[in-house]
């Protein structure tokens, strides 16, 4: 589990699809569907039609939370944070076979506890101010250079990340860079993933 991880931007309907889909045919490994809102039947038809596009592109379909749409749509897993649901209970819901993924923020701790119990990768951040989550707790370089020493999993990276500041990250143990804004409000999407995709894969080669 390497390289751009792009979470949906709060589009809906055609935008959402052409959006990921362009990220898509640049090179994201991995999608996360991020819907806060209560429109269940729109969130599940959003959901079906992006696990299909990922898959089409050999690329890992997440849902943020909700494990019950997961299971749904057969998506290959979710993501959960400290408020979600638990990874214990996501894991008995899914199965052993589910990707699940843990906020970990900026406590080291929080991600051993994740590992004992099972995720299959570990997010921290934010790491540079973030317009998606202003207030979210500010990570470091040196939380991210312990959190490789100290674990095999994946480590995923995420908030305000740029093609400027992303080369830090990677080069202090990060294998995915979890991104928002910067690809889906590029004015070309594909070439921005693109360039997000060969930075990861350079590093991580």
């Amino acid at each position: 589990m390497k390289g751009l991880y792009v979470i949906t931007d709060g589009s809906t309907g055609d935008t959402l699809l052409r959006k990921v889909e362009q990220a898509l045919r640049g090179g994201a490994a991995l999608v996360q569907y991020r819907d806060k809102t209560a429109d269940a039947i729109r969130r599940e038809r959003e959901a079906a039609a992006l696990r299909s596009l990922c898959h089409e592109h050999n690329a890992l379909f997440l849902i943020n939370d909700d494990v019950a749409l997961a299971k749904t749509v057969q998506a290959d897993g979710v993501h959960v944070g400290r408020d979600d649901s638990a990874l214990s209970a996501a894991r008995g819901y899914l199965g052993k076979s589910a990707i699940i993924g843990v906020s970990c923020y900026n406590r080291l701790e929080l991600a051993l506890e994740a590992a004992v119990q099972g995720a299959d990768y570990l997010a921290f951040g934010s790491f540079f101010p973030s317009p998606t989550k202003p207030d979210a707790p500010r990570a470091t370089l040196e939380l991210l250079q312990q959190a490789r020493q100290q674990l095999t999993l994946p480590i995923c990276t995420i908030g305000g990340i740029t093609l400027d500041n992303a080369p830090s990250l990677l080069a202090n143990g990060a294998d995915m860079l979890a991104v928002i804004t910067d690809v889906f409000n590029s004015p070309d999407i594909v070439q921005q993933a693109s360039r997000y995709q060969a930075l990861v894969l350079a590093h991580t080669a």
